[in-house]
């Protein structure tokens, strides 16, 4: 197949051009999740946040559909994916963590801790992307991969743990980056890709309703203990296959 880009039309490029935009997209979503924070609007940082993972969870989809990698092979969509990736996955929500407090004014880590763990997240999540090997071949994050804004989501609205135990759960995440457990691909690990994405869908239904309700100020405990109910079996799901496909199917355990 013919990869010069100059055999493709200006439509297509075009299209190629709005795939790689729409990626970039991500970091402007992002910043001002950053200026969300700094004003205290905590809910609107999350809700800038979701929309940079849907941005990232739909962006590899139409950059196969457009064929941008061939109708552009000198741009490099996996370096900006990086790139955007690393600010909204783990500087952005590190800040987040510092800075936010919770409904009663309290910090959301120990104050004399609150720098050690956005240290602690922003040296483990360099240290992640940097190895060898993060992503394995039958598309698996290998160790915890860098997704501190779903920690810093369920650490804010789902559990609701004193400052000190949020700390704790902020190291044991950032030991398991280097565990060798197979983390789901959502959108990529093949065995079980209907559910896995039925799941991912469950997973940001329940969450965006989870924020809703709370922040909206909603009087619905039904609805609020559905929408908690799905945010945390949808994260139980992921678990739960990550430890299968790791340790117990015989299509991926010694791969």
């Amino acid at each position: 197949m013919d990869t010069n880009n100059t055999s493709f039309s200006i439509g297509q490029k075009f299209a190629a051009w709005c795939v790689h935009a729409f990626t970039a997209s991500g970091i402007v979503v992002g910043f001002f999740a950053i200026v969300a924070i700094t004003e205290g609007n905590i809910p609107l940082a999350f809700a800038l946040l979701f929309a940079t993972l849907i941005i990232d969870g739909i962006d590899g989809t139409f950059a196969r559909m457009f064929r941008v990698q061939e109708v552009l092979p000198n741009m490099s969509g996996k370096m900006m994916d990086a790139v955007i990736d690393f600010a909204t996955y783990a500087i952005i929500p590190a800040f987040l963590i510092y800075a936010a407090v919770d409904a009663d004014g309290q910090y959301l880590i120990p104050d004399a801790l609150r720098s050690w763990s956005a240290i602690i997240i922003l040296l483990v999540s360099a240290l992640y992307y940097g190895k060898d090997g993060m992503i394995s071949s039958d598309y698996y994050f290998i160790g915890f991969p860098v997704m501190w804004n779903a920690v810093a989501f369920y650490i804010y609205y789902v559990f609701g743990l004193p400052p000190m135990l949020n700390f704790i759960a902020i190291i044991v995440f950032a030991i398991l980056h280097f565990v060798p457990i197979k983390y789901l691909y959502p959108s990529r690990t093949k065995k079980f890709m209907k559910f896995n994405i039925l799941n991912t869908i469950l997973f940001v239904l329940g969450n965006v309703g989870l924020l809703i309700i709370v922040e909206g100020g909603y009087d619905a405990p039904t609805l609020l203990t559905v929408a908690k109910s799905l945010s945390i079996l949808s994260v139980a799901y992921y678990g739960a296959l990550s430890v299968y496909h790791t340790y117990f199917d015989p299509d991926t355990k010694d791969s």
